[in-house]
């Protein structure tokens, strides 16, 4: 008997990506393993999608394939709104610890191609193997894996947005596992204990230096609380403006982007969006000639990510990774032993040898091999059994929003011309 074709046009395929979501959302509420290595709904439901695909087309039952024109709009929409989060002058807030903190997370993305590249080298393999297991999932996670995977096949590395979404996955188990016992360790190891918000908060024990991070975090909270209370709820006028912000960024965007190609460039269409949006988010901090709604353009950008991880979940090959087995697990473990002994040798000293650098350790695991809500997560058990730790709560948070994502798709970019 042959197969059955399914072909999805653009409305079928926006349906099934919303029922594969809340298939994700189901499950979470029903498996608490889930929910505690902080999986995201579509990740959970794409996945389950991509292995029945999978079982159905392997015995020949049928061949599933599907639009992916708002898979592209969804993207374009989500790394947009990050471009929105970029203000420098939150990022100067910061100080020193957030300073110290991009350069050993621009470190630890130059290590993770590094190793992904040597690797990639000893089992014979593309250089762009080492790509596609190196920083684009591990740091970056499923969002960047879906976005780069494309532009890695074009260049000539088959199945890569398949291997970078399963690198990307186990990373996110994985970094969900390592942070907590990471960060644990170190209090033990080193009899660390946290600060008391007393001790913090008077001028005579506190460094200058913290307390300028819990003046910018006040502020920050403070600002919401404002906004809160002058009754700007989310409405249709905010709503309509965030999303004219991130529409007229998308399109100017893609000029940008295409100015790049034109010089011979591989260039992602929404890293041109991104910077865009990081300059109108500027020049509204600087001139106040214009708001930024940023509440509602982080909404718009999270409904785009669900949407998008769904539908490039639920279009993978699990079949094609068969022959890379081998050597895709042991590129993936030697990235879980790498932040290992990069948080315990480096990053934990570089950040002080104290509780907060322990917490932020922990954190590191989280993000460096999954996405920042795992790195909040990991934090948040330090928090729960050993005390607070604020400095970390405003550092890790602040990198893995504000920064990672510029930093990673630049070096991955410029990494991508070099090998393509």
């Amino acid at each position: 008997m042959d197969p059955i074709n399914v072909n999805l046009n653009i409305y079928q395929t926006l349906a099934a990506a919303t029922a594969v979501y809340y298939v994700g959302v189901l499950l979470r509420i029903k498996v608490p393993f889930l929910r505690r290595y902080c999986l995201p709904a579509p990740v959970i439901g794409g996945i389950i999608f991509a292995i029945l695909n999978a079982i159905l087309y392997t015995n020949g039952i049928w061949t599933y394939k599907q639009d992916t024109i708002m898979q592209n709009v969804c993207m374009m929409l989500f790394f947009t709104s990050i471009g929105y989060t970029a203000s420098i002058s939150l990022i100067r807030k910061g100080g020193s610890l957030v300073a110290k903190m991009a350069v050993l997370t621009t470190l630890l993305i130059l290590c993770q191609n590094g190793i992904g590249i040597a690797l990639a080298h000893v089992f014979d393999l593309s250089p762009l193997m080492g790509l596609a297991t190196g920083s684009i999932p591990m740091v970056g996670g499923h969002g960047t894996s879906g976005s780069f995977g494309p532009v890695l096949e074009s260049v000539g590395l088959d199945n890569a947005t398949t291997i970078a979404f399963a690198a990307a996955t186990f990373g996110l188990v994985s970094g969900s596992l390592l942070g907590g016992p990471m960060g644990e360790f170190l209090v033990r190891h080193y009899g660390l204990t946290s600060v008391a918000d007393e001790e913090r908060l008077d001028p005579a024990n506190t460094s200058d230096e913290l307390q300028k991070l819990e003046q910018a975090a006040h502020g920050e909270r403070k600002a919401i609380d404002e906004e809160k209370r002058a009754g700007q709820s989310i409405n249709n006028y905010r709503f309509m403006n965030a999303l004219a912000h991130l529409l007229i960024a998308m399109g100017l965007g893609t000029v940008v982007s295409q100015i790049f190609v034109n010089f011979g460039l591989v260039f992602p269409n929404y890293i041109g969006s991104m910077l865009v949006a990081a300059i109108i988010r500027n020049v509204s901090d600087y001139t106040h000639a214009y708001k930024v709604y940023q509440r509602e353009s982080e909404v718009l950008g999270n409904l785009g990510l669900t949407i998008f991880l769904s539908c490039a979940l639920m279009s993978l090959k699990l079949w094609q990774l068969s022959d890379l087995a081998i050597p895709l697990m042991a590129m993936l473990l030697s990235q879980v032993l790498f932040i290992a002994l990069f948080v315990k040798f480096l990053l934990f000293r570089v950040m002080g040898r104290n509780y907060e650098a322990a917490v932020m350790a922990a954190g590191t695991c989280g993000f460096g091999l999954g996405a920042t809500p795992n790195a909040i997560a990991n934090m948040s058990v330090m928090v729960e059994r050993f005390g607070p730790a604020p400095t970390a709560f405003f550092v890790i948070p602040l990198i893995g929003a504000l920064i990672v994502d510029f930093v990673n798709s630049s070096i991955v970019t410029v990494l991508l011309n070099l090998l393509a």
